[in-house]
């Protein structure tokens, strides 16, 4: 029996998945059981509750062969971070009530850092919390999600282009949500010692995104890089309150001037494997 959080989700869906095809047993905890229906009658055990009841998580927590964790995602997190404070402090106490055989959370790159970081505070301040558990922890850092770009898609339908807060030239790493679940699932079954810290992506940039959306939809794509004097102004198109996109202008600039990046001392680096054109074909055909 392994848990696995954020099932309904893209990762924690794909990490369940991969491991019903290996025959194994899951549990999760979810506020509304109904959401995972799909997954219940596929045998997965769903106890209902919070994430940040440290109660019912110690519950799920009891006698699993592994769990999976990860921070609540937010673009518009509170300037102290008190959500992900909220989330850790529950789940600390939980794992300290239920020990687990071993852990698996999901991080991001540049959580090695503790300044500087906008959104990916969140995950910084999980692998401090997390860096001293008395048993076997590991660390996804992934890099940017595909699934963070799916809206290219009928935006370069409509105008032909593909906007980027980077340069159109600038490397980054990226993966999909695919490739994360099925990293998790395979640290869990397979196991590890001590503490692990893996970096999970591959190097793209907007010019390649941008060619894998145009080959997607079937018109020429090109990439247009965002100016900064806008970049607020473009995430309240997004849906931002105004106000709020603070954190999210401080990842994008940490990202571009090297601050947030792979290549960290200690980490064992895996590439993906599912690839832009791949992902965004999956988009395209809905």
């Amino acid at each position: 029996m392994f848990f696995i959080a954020g099932i309904t989700g893209h990762v924690g869906g794909a990490a369940a998945r991969h491991l019903l095809t290996k025959g194994k047993q899951i549990r999760t905890l979810l506020r509304t059981p109904e959401k995972a229906k799909a997954f219940a009658e596929q045998g997965v055990e769903i106890q209902q509750g919070d994430l940040n009841d440290a109660e019912a998580l110690a519950r799920a927590l009891q006698s699993v062969e592994g769990a999976f964790l990860l921070m609540q995602p937010t673009m518009t997190p509170p300037p102290d971070f008190s959500d992900a404070k909220a989330s850790l402090s529950s789940y600390t106490t939980a794992l300290a009530k239920a020990p687990v055989p071993r852990l698996v959370a999901l991080s991001s790159m540049g959580s090695e850092k503790i300044e500087k970081l906008g959104n990916i505070t969140a995950t910084s301040l999980m692998e401090r919390a997390f860096g001293d558990l008395p048993f076997p922890a590991a660390f996804v850092r992934a890099g940017s999600f595909y699934e963070n770009y799916s809206s290219a898609v009928p935006a370069a339908q409509h105008t032909g282009k593909y906007f980027s807060f980077q340069p159109v030239d600038f490397p980054f790493p990226a993966v999909g949500a695919i490739d994360i679940g099925n990293v998790v699932a395979e640290l869990l079954l397979n196991g590890w010692t001590c503490k692990k810290v893996i970096e999970l992506g591959s190097l793209t940039t907007a010019n390649e995104m941008a060619a894998a959306v145009g080959k997607a939809i079937g018109r020429d794509v090109q990439a247009q890089t965002i100016p900064r004097q806008a970049w607020a102004e473009t995430l309240q198109q997004f849906g931002l309150p105004p106000g709020s996109t603070g954190p999210y202008e401080q990842m994008m600039e940490s990202i571009g001037n090297g601050w947030i990046a792979f290549g960290q001392p200690g980490t064992d680096p895996i590439p993906a494997t599912q690839t832009p054109e791949q992902f965004f074909a999956a988009v395209a055909k809905g």
